[in-house]
């Protein structure tokens, strides 16, 4: 049976010496973030998720979800018990505002939950998961009513929240939706059509689900621009906040799927069911996108968590599992093989496993703290920049850690060699689980054309070039000193990526198939060099740390290698990434469809 440790010493790492979080108590909502607070929370969370979670998520992937006869889903034995604990904890209230009932505290705490529930059980942390972005949209676009209504109960975790998107003919394509809002006479809605793909769509884990789905009005527009937000609780509320009558909607079907089968991934049926309009008729995509944006943050840290979880395990394997002598002559001689963590080939993946997935968890972090700047920063300009930073890395976060975060389980599998093709080790598990993540919430190809096609280009390149200068002013500051060699390493991939970027600007313009054959590239390359900026941020820490002869010299001393091999073996991609970006899209367009076809 696989296991699990939240990583929770890397983790205080990184939030209290590379982010430094003490040092921003002066910003709202910072105050109690304490590096005492800080410990606690990040230790007792991973005690937490370890114990509790972790324990049944093969149980929830064995089992899956039950739709019974009337509509209603039973989730996975464990699970029930296993959200009562999460709720009476108060986990979900972390980084609410108080005002809601939450703790006010930092989004980079809230974070570190989500890394480690993702980790241990990702289809047991979907359920509240969603919930963060549906009361971001009903915060911004609600009424008073509204927030009143639904905000508090969500944040407490009483009640938990979906979002309604797709429906069977139409997923990134939003402006195709056919889901109906008729308005009644009281000013709600009747909601009519059917939603699939819905996660946590229903489940026995809360008495009441709310339920943000899409829907057009009468005589709007037959596009995205026709798009309006409801709310579509599953249990009416009433006036003094009580549950009233079962609403018209029900899971007509669970669906059947390659992994996260402890959650319940439902199709959708709303027959006339009674909606409340959130925000303004057709502005429902601006809310959407809201939503979208929390939940892509989200699905980049599930990318982060399968790479850890099956790094873990796999690291456990090599120490254990005996196969060969090692190329430099028997390590262990008193023993008839050696373990497979002396061979090269394993270490290689072990590495790269090693080297994303502590990177990707400083970017991920570092990701959250531009969230809480954006809000909280002391002036205009810091909370601007810090707005436009995290909009040009959420396509990012999102594509490149799921993408990458995939690729480490199948290398961590790999390393079982065919007992990671056997159910009863878990690692198949890691890998289907880890899959969905590159295509929900708006598939990889099209977080690289958002990343490319609107976040580059936005206000004539400054988000950009703010990213530019960042990695810029890091690489100056390790001139001339031991670290010298990763900052030129880093200082070379950002003029690959420079230069991809000028060729876009040259090339996209006149055909935009330039742009789209390059997007996927172009996007990979930036997450090389971004997780490149963490983990030159992280090897400055650690050698000022080592200065100091620290009780934990070793972990620093780790730091620094890692640190160098990520220089070595993941920065010099970023030329070839360069070198694909700028072969075109001539020969990627230029066959016809009957070319494709396979001949008899």
């Amino acid at each position: 049976m696989p296991t699990y440790t939240a990583p929770t010493r890397d983790t205080r790492f990184v939030v209290n010496e590379v982010l430094d979080l003490p040092s921003y108590g002066n910003l709202p909502g910072f105050e109690s973030a304490t590096p005492d607070m800080i410990d606690t929370v990040i230790n007792e969370a991973g005690k937490f998720c370890a114990e509790v979670l972790a324990p049944l998520n093969q149980i929830g992937d064995q089992e899956g979800c039950t739709r019974h006869a009337d509509g209603s889903v039973t989730t996975p034995t464990g699970f029930k018990q296993a959200y009562e604990q999460y709720r009476e904890s108060g986990w979900g209230t972390l980084a609410h505002p108080e005002a809601h009932g939450g703790q006010g505290m930092p989004h980079v705490l809230g974070f570190v939950v989500e890394e480690f529930m993702a980790t241990s059980n990702q289809a047991f942390a979907m359920y509240p998961g969603l919930t963060n972005g549906a009361i971001s949209a009903i915060v911004a676009a609600g009424s008073d009513k509204q927030k009143e209504t639904y905000v508090p109960k969500m944040v407490s975790g009483e009640w938990l929240g979906t979002m309604n998107l797709t429906e069977p003919h139409c997923g990134t394509d939003l402006g195709l939706i056919r889901t109906k809002a008729e308005p009644q006479a009281d000013g709600s809605y009747a909601i009519t059509g059917t939603k699939i793909f819905i996660s946590s769509g229903e489940h026995d884990l809360t008495d009441n689900i709310i339920h943000l789905v899409l829907a057009k009005t009468p005589g709007a527009p037959d596009s995205s621009k026709g798009i309006s937000l409801f709310i579509v609780p599953k249990v009416l509320v009433n006036e003094d906040g009580s549950l009233g009558e079962k609403n018209t909607l029900a899971c007509g079907s669970i669906e059947h799927k390659m992994g996260i089968h402890g959650n319940s991934t439902c199709v959708m049926n709303y027959d006339g069911a009674t909606g409340y309009m959130v925000g303004e008729e057709n502005r429902g995509l601006a809310a959407m996108f809201i939503m979208m944006n929390a939940a892509r943050l989200g699905v980049g840290i599930q990318g982060l968590g399968q790479a850890e979880v099956s790094y873990q395990n796999a690291v456990n394997y090599a120490l254990d599992r005996r196969q060969g002598r090692a190329l430099t002559g028997p390590a262990e001689p008193e023993a008839k093989a050696d373990p497979i963590f002396v061979h090269p080939d394993v270490r290689r993946m072990l590495m790269d496993g090693k080297a994303f997935s502590e990177g990707m968890r400083a970017l991920a972090l570092w990701g959250a703290l531009q969230v809480d700047l954006t809000h909280k920063a002391q002036t205009e300009e810091e909370r601007e920049r810090a707005d436009m930073l995290i909009s040009l890395m959420t396509p990012v976060i999102k594509g490149y850690g799921t993408d990458k975060g995939y690729a480490i389980a199948t290398d961590m599998q790999q390393v079982y060699g065919g007992h990671g093709y056997i159910q009863e080790w878990g690692m198949d598990q890691f890998v289907r689980d880890a899959r969905i993540a590159m295509i929900y919430e708006g598939t990889n190809g099209v977080q690289a054309m958002d990343l490319c096609g609107r976040k580059l280009a936005r206000d004539g390149g400054k988000a950009i070039q703010a990213f530019f200068e960042l990695v810029g002013d890091e690489v100056a500051a390790v001139k001339g000193t031991d670290l010298e060699d990763i900052g030129t390493a880093l200082e070379k991939a950002l003029g690959q990526q420079q230069q991809a970027t000028m060729w876009f600007m040259q090339n996209a313009m006149q055909n935009p198939n330039q742009l789209g054959a390059g997007a996927h590239h172009y996007m990979t390359m930036m997450g090389i060099v971004t997780i490149g900026l963490m983990w030159l941020k992280m090897a400055r820490v650690a050698a000022e740390a080592l200065k100091g002869e620290p009780e934990d010299k070793a972990f620093y001393e780790a730091k620094l290698v890692t640190a160098r091999y990520y220089a070595d073996r993941f920065l010099p991609d970023c030329g070839a990434l360069r070198r694909k970006i700028e072969a075109g899209s001539e020969n990627l367009m230029t066959l016809g469809e009957e070319a494709f076809a396979t001949a008899a």
